[in-house]
């Protein structure tokens, strides 16, 4: 089994940062591209950012300049720093990671979301 362990959101005012941690763990040999996808009530979800294992990243327009996605590939561990927020960028954040197991190949896999509010 896989799991993916969110941590980081919260509560900021705007123009406020926060940085999202995600690590992915269990029965993991390799993870190919990890990302940051956002929800928020009555909409599709969204992504927000991509990393590929080897860093070429990707990002949406809304996000570009603010928001930036990292990794460390020997933590398995991705991140998002997230700066100049504001009130649109309230949201349900999940991390999304497609993951290579021993004995059962790759799957994508979501975390289990963390709320972001930006409000003052």
């Amino acid at each position: 089994q896989v799991q993916l362990v969110e941590s980081g959101g919260g509560l900021v005012q705007p123009g406020g940062s926060l940085r999202l941690s995600c690590a992915p763990s269990g029965n993991i040999f390799n993870i190919n591209t990890m990302g940051w996808y956002r929800q928020v009530p009555g909409k599709q979800r969204e992504l927000v950012a991509a990393i590929t294992r080897d860093g070429s990243t990707n990002y949406a327009d809304s996000v570009k300049g603010r928001f930036a996605i990292s990794r460390d590939n020997a933590k398995n561990t991705v991140y998002l720093q997230m700066n100049s927020l504001k009130p649109e960028d309230t949201a349900v954040y999940y991390c999304n990671a497609d993951i290579g197991s021993y004995g059962l190949g790759y799957h994508n896999y979501w975390g289990q979301g963390t709320q972001v509010t930006v409000s003052s």
